[in-house]
């Protein structure tokens, strides 16, 4: 998701941020056990600032520690860190290749760096910010999309054949406006620029920014379908997570209080949880 605002107050919360992570709700994992087989051995995580942990720390920049992919912090159950109960040997051995504002466009190098990583579990989180654009005519069209999917996705393929893929839906971004609108903090942040596709003149109930939102709405849908039709594409290593994280219904208890866009540690949790699922190593 885009947005990136640097003030002296945020660089102020940053020690806050360190102090809270040790505050961690989760239990450490065992550091001893079994490598249980088909577990893969490195993980690497693509996408855009979602999965960069992007303002779940209290300040806006990424924090990686909270990934729902590859975080190894105490406030996010992360996929890394479920799979460390599989493989304890996995330990330190999770990448995150996502980059805050990447668009599919950059899903080819990010998937060359895990290529490079010699990853043999991949996710990938991509396409918000082909959405989030100023206007509707400048998105991402669907075609273009598609292609940049495919094209990441084929370096894996050719690079790590073995590898597992999950591709994973963009969440219900139309949501967030939806619980959102009314509120008054929320509304006054998204007006530095947040999403201004979906979250311009965000309480505006004019017939043009009613028709803005519906169109928003119906590409991020189309976005999804490519995803799902490209995984399959792909073959038999590649999962999609079925539309789960898009199902997830964030509210503002579940985005960070400071942007009210990007998922805070609570919403990587729910974001972790429903995509595990998918991953073919939850059963």
């Amino acid at each position: 998701m885009p947005g990136r605002w640097t003030t002296a107050a945020v660089c102020l919360l940053a020690l806050v941020a360190l102090a809270c992570e040790a505050g961690g709700d989760a239990a450490p994992r065992p550091s001893g056990g079994t490598t249980q087989p088909g577990s893969p051995r490195v993980v690497a995580a693509l996408g855009d600032s979602i999965t960069t942990g992007f303002g779940s720390c209290l300040v806006l920049t990424s924090c990686e520690r909270n990934s729902w992919s590859t975080g190894d912090g105490l406030r996010v159950d992360s996929h890394y860190r479920r799979l460390l109960d599989r493989n304890p040997n996995l330990r330190g051995k999770a990448h995150n290749r996502a980059r805050a504002g990447a668009r599919a466009a950059a899903l080819a190098g990010q998937a060359e760096a895990a290529v490079r990583d010699r990853a043999d579990y991949v996710t990938v989180l991509v396409g918000a910010n082909d959405a989030c654009r100023g206007t509707i005519d400048a998105m991402t069209p669907v075609a273009d999309f598609r292609a940049e999917i495919d094209r990441g996705l084929r370096v894996l393929r050719e690079g790590r054949p073995k590898a597992r893929v999950l591709v994973v839906s963009i969440p219900n971004l139309y949501r967030l406006w939806e619980v959102g609108h009314d509120e008054p903090r929320a509304v006054r942040a998204w007006r530095r620029g947040i999403c201004p596709a979906l979250l311009a003149e965000a309480t505006s109930t004019a017939p043009a920014d009613r028709s803005r939102r519906a169109a928003f709405r119906e590409r991020i849908s189309a976005y999804n379908g490519q995803l799902k039709a490209a995984c399959r594409a792909y073959g038999s290593r590649c999962r999609y997570d079925g539309g789960a994280a898009h199902r997830i219904r964030f509210d503002l208890d579940l985005v960070n209080a400071l942007d009210y866009f990007h998922p805070n540690a609570a919403g990587q949790s729910r974001l972790a949880e429903v995509t595990w699922r998918s991953s073919g190593y939850a059963d």
